[in-house]
């Protein structure tokens, strides 16, 4: 099953994947306006066997929203990839490294990443992103899996000159379109085991990053089990994953994002998020 949130008819709503069309669930179900609401009421299942009677939208006459427009939390996780760390020259850790992105950061599939005017280095970042389906505290690497709804593709752009101001992260990783999400929230029957899927980032159709999910040093189990630790994960909480080996930053010669380019995230199984970079 494929979960898009949406704009139509000036409303938002969300709906059903289906072809080149979306069933509008939103309308089926008037008491889950939203993806986040379905999931806060465990409503998947039931949504499956109402979805031939939700009216039917093109794909076209919809604008997509970021998959979860308002989550609670959004946890990214930091040098999660052996690649990456060590283009970085960061130690070894043996606890994951979080920062947090606002929701206000995030953008949709097809939507523009504003470049911003006060950086030339503007950089993507290709991740999975897990979508929290059941809340929970001190969740068990065993259990871990029983609490995700689903993925999603992300890309954690960062602008790379305020990242770097201090050991803070935050100021890099909040510009308002840095976070595209989409282009939907695929669940996690239909994409069984993570780790053979491939990752891969293209930047103006050039591959720039290519993985498999089964690389990420820290894996899914074992970061819903630490987050759950120190915090409640909730229903439409959403954890990016961490981005393999291949950064703009790292490369020699450096290669940033630029107004005019095209930014491509792919994930097997998963999907394909693509943004244009445009001048703010």
């Amino acid at each position: 099953m494929k979960l898009v949130s949406f704009m139509a008819h000036g409303r938002a709503g969300w709906g059903m994947v289906e072809g080149d069309a979306v069933r509008d669930m939103s309308a089926a179900l008037p008491g889950t306006p939203s993806l986040r609401t379905l999931l806060e009421q465990d409503g998947i299942p039931a949504a499956g066997k109402v979805a031939a009677s939700a009216p039917l939208l093109a794909m076209e006459t919809i604008t997509l929203l970021p998959v979860i427009p308002d989550p609670a939390k959004i946890f990214c996780i930091g040098l999660n990839y052996v690649e990456h760390r060590e283009e970085t020259n960061n130690p070894t850790m043996t606890e994951p490294t979080i920062f947090v992105r606002f929701a206000n950061s995030l953008t949709a599939h097809g939507m523009p990443i504003r470049h911003p005017a006060e950086t030339d280095m503007l950089d993507y970042e290709a991740e999975l992103a897990v979508i929290i389906g059941k809340g929970g505290r001190r969740i068990s690497r065993a259990a871990a899996y029983d609490h995700v709804a689903g993925y999603a593709c992300a890309n954690d752009v960062s602008v790379r000159d305020w990242q770097r101001h201090t050991t803070q992260y935050t100021p890099g990783k909040n510009w308002p379109t840095s976070g595209p999400l989409g282009p939907w929230l695929v669940t996690r029957d239909e994409v069984g085991e993570l780790a053979p899927l491939r990752i891969s980032c293209r930047l103006n159709g050039e591959t720039v990053q290519d993985a498999h999910l089964g690389d990420l040093i820290f894996d899914v189990p074992r970061l819903i089990e630490y987050i759950s630790t120190f915090t409640e994960l909730a229903p439409g909480d959403v954890i990016f994953t961490g981005t393999p080996g291949g950064v703009g930053a790292k490369r020699v010669p450096p290669l940033f994002m630029k107004p005019g380019d095209r930014v491509e995230v792919e994930i097997e199984k998963v999907g394909l998020l693509v943004n244009p970079v445009v001048q703010d």
